[in-house]
């Protein structure tokens, strides 16, 4: 087992590192979007037109389609690569076609989408139509980034990570170019961005076409609608949709609610939920993409054994990397936004109502971590009910908790709601797997939590000390404070690196295993 940890790091490393390059280029694109408009009424459009696609890509693509696809190619792929082909294309085939369908029914129906996500919108004419308008120039991007998460399913499946870690980056320099290039040929600056997507979504699917090419497995159209391999898929991903992207649901409910409140209410929590998403992309989703292939493997096999082994260790990482992640971006929350956003449009009022969302949205990596490494846990084991009827619960207790604190806490009491609904959510997905398969090495899993926090706390106590020492309230230059965000970060990263070297060897091994990336994963 310690050999296939081995690989995993590896792989998790490989994501991490094309992933951090694409966070990179993520913030690169948010600090833009921040200067061009700010927290505005069409900052807020567009964010609620970019929210639909984006959801319905998690639902879709990330949410249902690679959790479902893989375990079921993997059954095929061992049988052989032909029947694996097969497979995939079949699956191809459909799926392109429900796409379609997908797409022309969200461009006709846009203005009721939108009513859905941002009916507080509707009261502002101007605002409304100018999201409607939006939405419909990005819906094909639905189309395009879940033909991409097929492509990345194959891939994975065939344990190459590389390729499609790389591909959002595109994403990003396509808005970017779209907010710099783009946006001058058009009335409506924000058009600009639109057609940004589009781009950014058509570069990632041709990324993933020559390494498809290379391994046999570039997807033929196959109508053979009885293909077993087809209807085992829709069984996982009809339910999977809803259990795997049950914190996009919650960002819904939070967008909706959010448009009730005062103009700049949405991109404060967009903002604020970028910044969060930067070490839950890099790590978060790595660990999940990286242990995916391996769980179907086990399941598969029959070998529960190494099965509860791999999750425990997938556990293990994400804590190691999500819990000092948390405490960093709770402490650093308003250098971050100012030095990241607080330029152009993006004033001092912003970036403070932005920071109070941000040192909230922190508490909730650890908790989305682990249920981002646990769904697919199910998927591999063909379980795809119990996700379903635990994130049920927790997008009732986000749409109550939101309620009950949106009119005293405004913004911060829908950010509130989210961190307690993923805590939720984690502990009993947590509890039901250990119903299903048995124990999972609680005690083991305990004590390495236990001496995360414990390097997590030193660090902490460790930034809070120079961040108050250094008085950065009273800096003004952005380079310098800049420099001291950077530098705050590094010296934190080595007081908990060099603490869990010395409390928590066994760990220490796998976050350097992280770094040891293969040309060829």
């Amino acid at each position: 087992m310690k050999k296939e940890h081995s690989h995993i790091s590896r792989r998790v490393g490989t994501v991490s590192f094309f992933t951090f390059l694409s966070r990179i280029a993520g913030l690169v694109r948010d600090a833009v979007l921040a200067w061009a408009f700010g927290a505005t009424r069409v900052a807020d459009a567009f964010y609620v037109a970019f929210r639909i696609p984006n959801l319905l890509r998690r639902l879709v693509a990330e949410g249902a389609l690679t959790v479902a696809f893989v375990p079921v190619y993997t059954e095929y792929l061992r049988r052989s690569k032909k029947e694996g082909r097969e497979a995939a294309s079949v699956i191809f085939t459909y799926l392109s076609l429900f796409l379609t369908l997908l797409v022309l029914l969200g461009v006709l129906f846009a203005p009721t989408l939108v009513k859905l996500i941002a009916w507080g919108f509707s009261a502002e004419p101007g605002k409304f139509e100018l999201t409607v308008y939006l939405t419909r120039i990005m819906f094909p991007y639905i189309f395009l980034i879940s033909l991409v998460a097929l492509a990345m399913g194959i891939l994975n499946s065939l344990k190459k990570f590389a390729t499609p870690a790389a591909a959002p980056i595109l994403l990003n320099l396509s808005i970017i170019f779209g907010a710099t290039v783009l946006w001058k040929y058009f009335e409506i600056p924000t058009v600009g961005l639109a057609l940004g997507v589009l781009i950014g979504g058509t570069l990632q699917l041709a990324l993933q076409i020559p390494a498809l090419i290379k391994e046999g497995m570039l997807p033929r159209f196959n109508f053979n609608w009885r293909h077993k391999g087809l209807r085992s898929m829709l069984l996982l991903m009809i339910p999977s949709a809803f259990g795997a992207a049950v914190y996009q649901i919650n960002v819904l409910i939070v967008t909706l609610l959010a448009s009730f409140l005062p103009d700049g209410s949405v991109s404060y929590l967009w903002y604020a939920d970028r910044v969060s998403e930067f070490p839950l992309g890099i790590f978060a989703i790595a660990i999940a993409t990286a242990t995916l292939p391996t769980l179907s493997d086990h399941a598969a096999d029959k070998d529960i054994n190494s099965l509860k082994e791999t999750i425990n260790y997938s556990l293990r990482l994400t804590f190691l990397i999500a819990i000092p992640s948390m405490v960093g971006l709770f402490l650093l929350s308003g250098l971050s936004i100012s030095v990241l956003f607080e330029r152009g449009e993006f004033g001092p009022t912003t970036a403070v109502a932005t920071a109070g969302a941000l040192m909230i949205f922190a508490l909730k990596i650890p908790f989305v971590s682990g249920v981002r490494n646990l769904v697919p846990a199910f998927f591999a084991l063909r379980d795809a009910k119990t996700p379903v009827y635990v994130a049920a619960f927790a997008v009732i207790i986000n749409g109550v908790v939101a309620l009950l604190l949106m009119k005293s806490m405004l913004h911060l009491g829908l950010a509130s709601a989210l961190v307690v609904s993923s805590g939720f959510n984690f502990v009993l997905l947590f509890y039901m797997l250990r119903r299903k398969i048995g124990p999972l090495g609680y005690k083991r899993l305990a004590i390495s939590v236990v001496k995360t926090c414990i390097a997590s706390l030193i660090m902490g106590a460790a930034i809070l000390f120079l961040r108050e020492f250094l008085n950065i309230g009273s800096i003004t230059s952005l380079w310098v404070r800049g420099s001291i965000l950077i530098s705050l970060i590094a010296v934190g990263v080595l007081i908990f690196v060099a603490v869990t070297r010395l409390i928590n060897l066994d760990e220490y091994h796998a976050l350097m295993g992280l770094l040891k990336r293969r040309k060829n994963p």
